[in-house]
Order: C-alpha cells, then sequence, then structure tokens
C-alpha cells in the first residue's frame, strides 16, 4: 500500500514551486517595466544635440539605471533562493535589456560602474563597461573564471547556482549597444554631428573586432554577434556619405593611418575626376 505522506510531500514542494514562481514572475514584471521606461529616456538621445546630453538626458537615464538596480536586487536576492538554471528563462531576456540600457548611459557618459581601465574614464563619453563593472553597477554577482580542475569533474562545480549575469546575456547586450550606435552615427549627422558619427564608427568596428576572437558555441548568441557586421556597414555608409560631401571633421581626414579615411577620400577624388571628364564632354 501507497503511503499517502509520499503525496503530501509532493503537494508540498509543487505549491513551494508554484510560489515561488509566482513570486519571480511578479518581480521580473516589474523589472521589465523598469526597463521599458529606461529604454524610453535613452531613446532621447536620437534627439539630443550632444552638448545636452548632461543637463537634458544623463541624470534621467542614471535615474532609470538605479531603478532596474533596485528591481534587479530584489530579483536576486528572491531568485537566489532557488537553482539559478530552474528559473532564469524566466528573467534572461530583461536582464539582457537592462544591461544593454546600462552600457548604452554608460557610453553616453553616464556615471554607472566603475573604471574599465581603459582610454576613458567613468563620466566621459564612449566608455565600454566589462562584464564585472555591469555586474558591480548592477550589485549582483556576474560568471566567474572557469576552474580547470573543477572542468575536468563529471559535475560542473564551476557554474554559479545563485541570481548572476551570464556572459551570454552581457555579450547579447553588447551587440544591441552595437545596433543603437549604429542608429545614433545616422541621427547625429542630422544634428550636425559628424565627429560623433566617426567616433561611433571606430567603437563599433573595435567592437566587432573583438567579437571575431570569440569561438561562440550557442547558436542564438552566435547569430546575434554575426548581425553586428550589419551595424558596422550601416555607419560604414554613414561615414561615406560625409566624405563625399566633404563634411569629415578636419581632424579626421588629415589622420593618414585610418584605412576608412583614405578609402572614402579615394572615392570622393574619384567622383570629383568623373564630374570634371563628364563636363569636359
Amino acid at each position: 500500500m501507497i503511503n499517502p505522506r509520499v503525496f503530501e510531500s509532493l503537494r508540498a514542494r509543487a505549491e513551494q514551486e508554484t510560489s515561488a514562481r509566482a513570486a519571480i514572475d511578479g518581480l521580473v514584471e516589474a523589472l521589465e517595466r523598469s526597463v521599458a521606461y529606461a529604454q524610453g529616456v535613452l531613446s532621447r538621445v536620437h534627439a539630443t544635440p550632444r552638448a545636452r546630453y548632461a543637463d537634458l538626458l544623463l541624470p534621467a537615464a542614471e535615474a532609470a539605471v538605479a531603478d532596474e538596480t533596485a528591481k534587479i536586487r530584489q530579483l536576486a536576492e528572491v531568485a537566489s533562493a532557488h537553482p539559478y538554471y530552474k528559473f532564469n528563462n524566466r528573467w534572461t531576456r530583461h536582464l539582457q535589456d537592462a544591461i544593454a540600457t546600462v552600457l548604452l548611459t554608460a557610453w553616453l557618459g553616464g556615471s554607472v560602474g566603475g573604471s574599465s581601465g581603459g582610454s576613458t574614464d567613468p563620466g566621459e563619453l564612449g566608455r565600454l563597461l566589462t562584464l564585472e563593472e555591469v555586474g558591480e553597477a548592477l550589485g549582483v554577482p556576474v560568471d566567474g573564471p572557469v576552474d580547470a580542475a573543477a572542468a575536468q569533474t563529471d559535475v560542473d562545480v564551476g557554474a554559479e547556482d545563485r541570481f548572476h549575469v551570464a556572459l551570454d546575456e552581457y555579450l547579447s547586450a553588447l551587440t544591441m549597444l552595437a545596433d543603437e550606435l549604429g542608429r545614433l552615427a545616422m541621427n547625429a549627422v542630422t544634428l550636425g554631428d559628424g565627429a560623433l558619427a566617426v567616433r561611433i564608427s571606430r567603437f563599433v568596428k573595435e567592437l566587432h573586432g573583438g567579437f571575431q576572437l570569440l569561438n561562440l558555441k550557442n547558436d542564438f548568441l552566435r547569430k546575434r554577434v554575426d548581425g553586428v557586421k550589419y551595424a558596422v556597414k550601416r555607419v560604414e555608409g554613414v561615414i561615406y556619405d560625409l566624405a563625399l560631401r566633404n563634411l569629415l571633421p578636419a581632424e579626421v581626414g588629415a589622420e593618414s593611418e585610418d584605412g576608412e579615411t583614405k578609402t572614402v577620400a579615394a572615392a570622393t577624388a574619384a567622383e570629383k575626376a568623373t564630374d570634371s571628364r563628364m563636363g569636359e564632354a
């Protein structure tokens, strides 16, 4: 005869799981609303002159990121009480979106995250946050380095069983950053800021070059990363059009080591020569 306590125990576990799922879903919905607001704030960058970022855009963006951070910490507190891979599919997309807003805010000069140790500092345009800095900004752990000894065992000892920012989530957010900057390059030109478009071009190309060094196994992520080349082409088209119209900033045209500048300069010369021959004819 079956002991009824077996099913009583199973029912209790099922109720606990249902309760945990409901609690996590409620926090994820709150995060989704917060992320949507942050995205709305950051969308203003496409109609805001760069000189007005500091007073018209960044304070609101930083406040929106702070609200996202609070929501993520609340989610982390609840989710960390349960196995990570049991529920992470419920928040991963929204966490990627949140990371993308943090990355864009930092790139635009917002004071989020720590010093990247690169050529830019907090509050400076063009800063790329590392995975660790994103975790610091959000107040949650991140994927750590793989332990070689643990990797040889049957059990994935190095895997985090608590809420954290996964490497794939960070990389996906980087592809979103590239897409958004590609759009910003075009809109910056309409606002008369060709120098910003040139800066974006260099950054996106470096980002794309960095992605080429990765041996990605995740098919979805590999497709996202492969799509960065379209952002590169979009920005290259903007720079090409600027060069044809002699609208590139003077300091850019003077950089002989810039391969892109050489290309567009040659294209400009060729077009002028063609126009001259047609005029003579």
